[in-house]
């Protein structure tokens, strides 16, 4: 029996995931930006579109997607209702609870947006974190920039990805950054600058149950490459060593208490250089920054479309499992190009997996039997590409799509 599936992406996203869920006998009602009706979508697989004009880049107002929303409940039986991009798990939460349609609610979706309530979950519930403030204050502020002397962190409460972030390195430079925020100040927290190495869990979990991860390594962090420019580059670990078993028994104390039931999870950590993990932030979604596609190449599961079967499994109330087809290691690096499509053929190894094709950006996946391999395609071509390739421009306050 076909089921009706509400796709709602503020971003180009997700091709795999539509696809594949008009593969498996859905209907495929997608929601997006005005801005990108002439985006190269599956229209082989999208039944019905319906366009939101934007208030802001990603934002739409949430007021006319409730009213806008009515209409579809008129026609159709929404079966459920998908967010394709961080910035659309708010929109999907309220449009459930709305129209009472199953899923992550706006409670549970705070715990995967918000990361002032990420934080005080993670801390209510015995998970390391960071040291943090919320800003609202100054008595409390001033307190714990005592207790914690800088740098810090002040980051965005709901922006995705490192955008927006400053790291602040004394009292002078902070009190100017929060002033600088005027009425915005509300949404923003402090948190302890943590050294170490930051590691990212791609999850996809079905009725409570965790039933794939994949655990990986920035190997530039994304806070680093947001602010300085240069190459993103990320690579899988060894997914049976004691290190992934301690990531990914911390990711999954995040994942049980934040109350995740269904769909796809990408959460970061940081392995502090005082030898602790510490929480970052979660996000009920597919990774970004094409990290789908490095996870593809080392383990064989498009995580996209299994996000989809997950979907479809649960309307249909069926049994859901993922079978890992590979057990490789796999690297992947993305770099803004002075060209528009810049030349590949200098990197052509056997170990390349797929070039991936974005305007003005060099993005290269990797795969090999071998973790140090891996290690040195990336240090290679990251050198070639800083040479000769890489454009840096300044950063901007939301990611790009």
């Amino acid at each position: 029996m076909e089921k009706t599936i509400v796709c709602i992406s503020c971003y180009y996203k997700g091709f795999d995931f539509i696809d594949e869920a008009k593969k498996l006998g859905n209907k495929v009602i997608l929601i997006t930006s005005e801005s990108l009706k002439t985006k190269d979508w599956p229209w082989h697989a999208i039944d019905e579109v319906y366009y939101m004009s934007e208030i802001a880049p990603s934002t739409w107002n949430l007021e006319h997607l409730v009213q806008g929303f009515s209409y579809l409940m008129k026609i159709h039986q929404v079966d459920a209702v998908v967010a394709l991009d961080d910035y659309d798990v708010e929109k999907a939460a309220m449009i459930r609870e709305t129209y009472r349609i199953p899923g992550m609610g706006q409670t549970t979706h705070r715990y995967f947006r918000d990361k002032l309530a990420m934080r005080q979950q993670a801390l209510d519930n015995d998970i390391n974190v960071p040291e943090f403030s919320s800003i609202f204050n100054d008595a409390k502020l001033n307190k714990f920039i005592e207790e914690h002397p800088g740098p810090w962190v002040l980051k965005p409460r709901s922006e995705a990805s490192a955008s927006g972030i400053k790291k602040i390195k004394d009292r002078e430079q902070l009190w100017t950054a929060i002033e600088n925020l005027k009425e915005e100040r509300y949404k923003f927290l402090l948190e302890s600058f943590k050294p170490g190495k930051v590691y990212h869990v791609d999850c996809l979990v079905y009725k409570h149950q965790i039933v794939f991860a994949c655990c990986s390594q920035y190997t530039s962090p994304p806070m680093k490459v947001s602010h300085e420019g240069g190459v993103f580059a990320t690579r899988t670990l060894d997914q049976n060593s004691d290190f992934t078993k301690a990531l990914l028994k911390i990711n999954q104390q995040v994942l049980e208490k934040f109350g995740i039931k269904n769909g796809a999870t990408h959460s970061e950590f940081i392995f502090g250089d005082d030898g602790q993990f510490y929480f970052l932030e979660t996000s009920s979604r597919v990774g970004g920054a094409h990290i789908p596609d490095m996870i593809e190449a080392a383990t064989g599961v498009n995580i996209w479309r299994e996000w989809a079967r997950l979907e479809d499994a649960l309307l249909r109330k069926n049994d859901y499992s993922v079978e890992i087809k590979s057990n490789l290691f796999a690297g992947l690096l993305i770099a803004l190009a002075k060209e528009k499509n810049p030349d590949t053929s200098i990197f052509k190894c056997p170990q390349i997996f797929k070039f991936l094709s974005i305007d003005n950006h060099i993005g290269i996946v990797f795969k090999s039997e071998s973790e140090q391999q891996i290690i040195e395609d990336l240090d290679c071509a990251s050198e070639i590409i800083a040479e000769s390739i890489l454009n840096i421009l300044p950063p901007t306050e939301k990611p790009t799509s």
